[in-house]
């Protein structure tokens, strides 16, 4: 079994700054993918970053210029660094992985999700 564990969310000023953690733990063989979605109240689930095994980026263009997502593989962590935050950042962010367990199963992990209100 594997767990993504996400903190870092709250309530900031526009043009404020937050940074994300999303930790995975469990039966981990190895984690290709990962990502940040995010989800703002009556709108669909969309992705905001990701970052490839390789360390490829992708980013929303909504976010571009103003988020980076990074991550630590020997920490089997990932990380958003959000900047200029906007009243639209407004929203649950859920971290995400693409991963392949110790008994080499595909797994889809989802964290349970954090708050980010931006909000004066």
């Amino acid at each position: 079994q594997v767990q993504l564990v996400e903190s870092g969310g709250g309530l900031v000023q526009p043009g404020g700054s937050l940074r994300l953690s999303c930790a995975a733990s469990g039966s981990i063989f190895s984690i290709n993918a990962m990502g940040w979605y995010r989800q703002a109240p009556g709108k669909q689930r969309e992705l905001v970053a990701g970052i490839r095994s390789s360390a490829g980026t992708n980013y929303a263009d909504s976010v571009k210029g103003r988020f980076t997502i990074s991550r630590d593989n020997a920490k089997n962590t990932v990380y958003l660094q959000m900047n200029s935050l906007k009243p639209e950042d407004t929203a649950v962010y859920y971290c995400n992985a693409d991963i392949t367990t110790r008994n080499f199963h595909a797994w889809d992990a989802w964290g349970q999700g954090t708050l980010v209100t931006v909000s004066s």
